[in-house]
């Protein structure tokens, strides 16, 4: 028996009746599937679903994505991360808009082609969007497949996926290619979950698991070892005057692109004289740690008063109401943004 075969018919029976109520699944228009798709990349769905709602009031189609100021754009993202997915999504929207009218392409190499849009993304606005009998392959579905299959491939390797997504192409049901694609994803999801142990029993196709009739549900799927992260102790300032904190913006390249942040330096040394800032008074004011893929930041954080209103060029000063609603500080800096809030005014 081919496990794969067997799977379309109880998985989609399984989702008709099990499919978690998400706005994107109620109206699946190509933009909606897009925008959560690129949402949930790397984030829970319980996290997405009010920036979703957030960002659907402001930017409810295309155009209006297209055409948002991005200082407002990085704003609407502030806590999902990855800016660049944002940045990817209003290049994109501008692409759709200059050269096919507004309208979301259908074809799939059309689609793939645009900014920020990968295999993976393609799949799922093709598949669940238009109805085309395309695979979207995610963590989720490479780690359902390995079980299934039993196959101790490294499910990070592009020849894995590759591998996972011309077998599914081959199983993929063409009248229910977007419902089979998300009942995958949801299983993956719910059921057979990516840590901690899978809930075989609430499995719908566990007769069919290899890995489960062979007593290896705990050692697939198999991963190759990440590369330990680098350690990079920085401190941060939060420098206050009459009442508003300084905010300086990061360069347009590089980590944390073009988003604004609070003044800081590597190392533990004083406020570095090129800022050009006189202190009246600097105190601790705790530590805090952030996790990038590649690189941990030990972050000490300092608050301080400035004797005078002068900063270096292209710093603002930042009351509450602009640190709430007009500048996007990345979560990198949420230690220091809640106590800046707490001692701004406005």
């Amino acid at each position: 028996m081919d496990p794969l075969k067997e799977l379309p018919v109880p998985l989609l029976e399984w989702f008709r009746d099990n499919a978690r109520t998400l706005p994107w699944r109620d109206d699946p228009t190509p933009y909606h599937v897009w925008l959560s798709e690129i949402m949930l990349q790397q984030t829970r769905v319980a996290a997405v679903l009010d920036y979703y709602e957030r960002f659907l009031a402001e930017a409810p189609d295309i155009a209006a994505l297209a055409s948002l100021p991005e200082e407002r754009l990085m704003k609407l993202w502030q806590g999902l991360g990855y800016y660049s997915r944002a940045r990817n999504l209003q290049k994109a929207a501008r692409i759709i808009v200059d050269v096919y009218g507004g309208e979301f392409p259908s074809d799939h190499a059309s689609v793939r082609a645009l900014p920020g849009i990968g295999d993976y993304t393609a799949g799922a606005i093709c598949s669940i969007a238009f109805g085309q009998a395309v695979p979207a392959v995610d963590g989720n579905v490479l780690r359902v497949y390995a079980r299934i299959v039993g196959d101790d491939g490294d499910i990070t390797s592009p020849q894995m996926k590759k591998k996972v997504t011309q077998a599914l192409e081959d199983i993929i049901p063409i009248d229910a290619a977007g419902a089979f694609d998300q009942a995958l994803m949801e299983l993956g999801a719910t059921v057979c979950l990516p840590n901690g142990a899978p809930l075989c029993d609430r499995c719908p196709v566990k007769g069919l698991c290899t890995a489960r009739a062979q007593g290896r549900i705990e050692t697939l799927p198999v991963k190759a070892p990440k590369k330990p992260r680098r350690i990079e102790e920085r401190t941060v300032w939060l420098i206050f005057r009459s009442g508003r904190v300084a905010l300086r913006r990061r360069p347009e390249h590089g980590l944390l692109a073009g988003l604004w942040e609070f003044p800081n330096e590597p190392g533990s040394g004083p406020i570095p004289a090129e800022w050009g800032i006189e202190l009246l008074s600097w105190e601790h004011a705790g530590q805090a740690k952030h996790v990038f893929s590649h690189i941990e930041w030990h972050m000490t954080l300092r608050t301080a008063a400035a004797a005078a209103d002068s900063l270096p060029p292209g710093w603002v000063w930042a009351d509450r109401a602009a640190l709430e609603h007009r500048y996007a500080v990345p979560g990198a800096f949420d230690a220091a943004l809640r106590l800046a809030k707490e001692r701004s005014k406005g």
